[in-house]
């Protein structure tokens, strides 16, 4: 069954099964908090997630925040989190504020508990 966030607004996120996620729309100040509410109970379900931004129509700086932001959760919850399509200006945001690095990462990320020593 495909689900889609919210029915009605400036994005769609689109769960297309096996923690595979479709957005499109806007990703922008405009939409970027609700994105991150809509995401929280769909992605909790999964251990692996893959975001393809290839419908977004419209970026800014906040939606590198948003992916920032699930870079971390990803991590502190230990989970994968890959990006596909990346928008070029969000590429571009991330090479100027140098933290292009960090996205890069995060398209890989994969967060890991270590072990206890002793």
């Amino acid at each position: 069954m495909q689900r889609v966030w919210p029915p009605v607004s400036d994005f769609s996120l689109q769960d297309q099964g096996e923690g595979r996620f479709l957005l499109t729309g806007s990703m922008t100040f405009a939409t970027v908090s609700e994105i991150l509410r809509a995401s929280e109970d769909p992605f909790e379900e999964h251990t692996s997630i893959e975001v393809d931004l290839s419908g977004v129509t419209a970026t800014d700086s906040a939606g590198l925040a948003l992916l920032l932001e699930w870079i971390t959760w990803a991590n502190h919850t230990v989970r994968e989190i890959r990006f596909i399509d990346t928008p070029e200006k969000i590429d571009a945001i991330a090479k100027t504020t140098e933290v292009d690095n960090l996205l890069k990462r995060g398209e890989r990320w994969a967060g890991f508990i270590q072990a206890p020593t002793g």
